[in-house]
């Protein structure tokens, strides 16, 4: 089994490796940001993607969507250090194979690996009940009532970039990324930036 680790922490991606080798699989790249795991895929088409959630640049979840908009039959294994259910949620809908607390024993993450590699959906059995409940309880995260496409454009500004920066990177007129701006504030009650990055700092999609 052939796997790309990406993750912005060497140490991390060290102890991951270690693992992964010990288990008899083979790492071919790392990456250290979302833009360098999708450079590194393309480079050296792996069998599987373990990429951590918050990374500089674009992030694992632009990353994702991004990936299995030119290779829909990728099998990834998104990781996030948060327990809330939005993170989980937004990587499932976006198409990722599995999920795993970054908490979870490494025993879990092998079988999380093995399960993902053989194409079968893998979810931390300790973020399904909360997920569950999120969505019956309706109780969830104002993010979640954003369009894929807000969700996206959030995400990028929450980073720190500007509606024409995010246009560019996501190939969208300024107009329509300001278009959107306005729905995405509305529907989270932020009336500026700062507010949208305290927001996503807070639900764990950005890091400090």
């Amino acid at each position: 089994m052939r796997i790309l680790l990406a993750d912005d922490h060497t140490v991390v991606r060290m102890g991951f490796r270690l693992l992964i080798e010990g288990a008899g699989a083979t790492v071919v790249a790392e990456a250290d940001s979302g833009e360098a795991a999708l450079k590194a895929w393309n480079e050296h088409q792996p069998d599987m993607l373990v990429m951590d959630v918050s990374m500089p640049g674009i992030g694992g979840l632009a990353a994702l969507e991004r990936l299995l908009a030119h290779h829909p039959a990728a099998r990834v294994l998104m990781l996030s250090a948060h327990d809330d259910t939005l993170i989980p949620a937004r990587a499932l809908q976006a198409g990722a194979t599995g999920y795993l607390s970054k908490r979870a024993h490494p025993d879990a993450l092998l079988r999380a690996i093995a399960d993902v590699a053989e194409g079968r959906r893998h979810l931390d059995p300790e973020l399904a009940p909360k997920l569950a409940l999120a969505r019956l309880g309706g109780g969830g995260h104002p993010a979640e009532t954003l369009t894929s496409k807000e969700f996206s454009i959030f995400l990028q500004l929450a980073r720190g970039q500007s509606v024409n920066e995010v246009a560019a990177t996501l190939n969208l007129s300024s107009s329509t990324v300001g278009t959107h701006l306005y729905h995405i504030k509305q529907k989270l009650n932020a009336s500026n930036a700062a507010e949208l990055a305290l927001i996503a700092v807070r639900a764990g999609l950005v890091e400090t």
